[in-house]
Parts: C-alpha cells; sequence; structure tokens
C-alpha cells in the first residue's frame, strides 16, 4: 500500500517505548528513504491536539485509515 504525507494510519503493533498502542490512530508527517527502505514519520496526538509521540514507522506496521490524497476514510473502526 501506498503512504502519503497527511494520511491517517493505525498501527499493527505496540510500541512501548513511545507509548503507543496496536490501533492507535496516527498522521504521516514526513516521509524519508535511507538505503533503500522508506521510513514515515508518524504524529499522534491526544484529544486536545497536543502531541503525545512522533517517531519513524515502517509501512509494514501500520495500515492506512484515512486517505488524504481523495478525503475519504478507508477504515471506520
Amino acid at each position: 500500500m501506498k503512504f502519503n504525507e497527511l494520511d491517517g494510519v493505525r498501527v499493527l503493533v505496540d510500541f512501548p517505548e513511545h507509548g503507543i498502542k496496536k490501533g492507535d490512530k496516527g498522521t504521516i508527517v514526513d516521509i524519508s528513504a535511507y538505503k533503500g527502505e522508506t521510513s514515515y514519520l508518524v504524529e499522534f496526538s491526544d484529544n486536545y491536539g497536543r502531541t503525545t509521540a512522533m517517531f519513524c514507522i515502517p509501512a509494514c506496521h501500520m495500515k492506512k485509515y484515512y486517505d488524504s490524497m481523495t478525503e475519504q476514510i478507508m477504515d471506520s473502526d
């Protein structure tokens, strides 16, 4: 699956070192590549819009639930 900046994603695994649990939602804020591997900087925030965590996640550990290009919700869970 192709990801774009500002896509909404749901993580598929826990990231306890960041306080993020499987199923938490975040927003892709940057995309980078290093040695052929694409990495996505994902920001997580609380209900007040304050950033609670921001770190790089490989595509295999997330699923898109909101497509920023089409403005469509792909997964409403």
